[in-house]
């Protein structure tokens, strides 16, 4: 009798923990590579059920910076990642074409260059050492193009200096062990609560640049569309909640950046929500803004047209299918 108990329990636990539809989840890899507001989508959607809801395995791994995700993806390491663009683009140019673009959180930089007291212009940033992600990053490429629309050489007159991340740079900065730092939300709002202060203030400039985008590799699009597809409709909802729901997207972001300062929150998520997609739009002015840089190095890239590296096909589903208008009509 005791037995067969234990087998009805282990029978009835069996209904309630199986997937809704009866089928297991999809183990779906992601890497992302800057811990910053934009890159919050999956938080989000971890957070709101919408990976259960799309049935979704998804484990997301941290890498710091683009050209260490390309190498990871290149490795086969993961299937997609949420990252700035430019490693991805040179591999491309290198002939990695497998590389494409599905969709993005945001196709402009948000980066400002902050400084202490001492640093007023940023013609004063000459001989400075000032702090960047990595190499090959969004904060560098924010930089260099910073430095040169102010008449800088970012090549010899600043030294960058390599943190492996924005809180990482945030707190060189504060040491003293820089004297500037390529910074984005929430951490140059952090900054300025130290008292720090602005010296190029990026926002403004509107840089074109695939700043936070989904990319994966065309194989991956072809072997597993459905499940990539679901995952972008789990985005796709995240990034309306962002835009809506000010209240759960703070939670979010204290939970996973451990920032809970008001102040501090409001001022990083009124400048980034300007700039956020919100139906996920990948935008190929951006790809050419990084094309024309990577040019100056590499000619293969002015034969590389951004619409080769975009694939619109989980964007037009969701359109044509009338998803996007219901969702921001608020019906799920």
């Amino acid at each position: 009798m005791l037995q067969k108990q234990i087998c009805l329990m282990f029978i009835l636990l069996a209904f309630v923990l199986a997937p809704v539809g009866g089928s297991a989840a999809e183990r779906l890899v992601g890497i992302h590579s800057a811990r910053v507001l934009s890159q919050s989508v999956p938080w989000i959607a971890r957070e709101a059920g919408l990976l259960q809801k799309y049935n979704l395995d998804f484990q997301l791994v941290f890498i710091a910076s683009s050209p260490a995700v390309t190498a990871a993806m290149l490795g086969g390491d993961a299937e997609i990642a949420l990252t700035g663009g430019e490693g991805n683009i040179r591999a491309y140019v290198q002939g990695a074409t497998d590389f494409v673009f599905i969709g993005a959180v945001k196709n402009v930089l948000t980066h400002s260059i902050l400084a202490g007291p001492d640093i007023k212009r940023p013609e004063d940033l000459k001989g400075k050492k000032i702090g960047i992600n990595r190499i090959g990053s969004n904060p560098h490429f924010f930089a260099v193009q910073a430095l040169r629309q102010k008449g800088l050489d970012p090549t010899k007159d600043v030294q960058f200096i390599q943190s492996g991340g924005s809180p990482e740079t945030l707190a060189a900065l504060v040491s003293g062990s820089l004297d500037a730092a390529s910074l984005n939300p929430p951490a140059d709002t952090q900054a300025i609560s130290q008292g720090f202060h602005y010296v190029i203030y990026g926002p403004d400039q509107r840089v074109p640049y695939v700043a936070t985008a989904f990319v994966t590799l065309r194989p991956v699009v072809a072997k597993r569309t459905q499940v990539a597809g679901q995952f972008m409709r789990a985005m796709a909802e995240a990034a309306k909640i962002i835009h809506t729901d000010k209240e759960f997207t703070y939670k979010v972001l204290g939970k996973y950046l451990r920032v809970t300062d008001r102040k501090v929150l409001d001022a990083s998520y009124n400048t980034e929500i300007k700039a956020v997609e919100s139906r996920l739009e990948i935008r190929p002015e951006g790809i050419q803004g990084i094309l024309d840089e990577v040019a100056k190095v590499d000619p293969r890239a002015r034969k590389v047209k951004p619409e080769e590296l975009i694939d619109r096909r989980f964007l037009e589903e969701m359109d044509k299918s009338g998803f996007f208008d219901r969702l921001w009509e608020g019906k799920r």
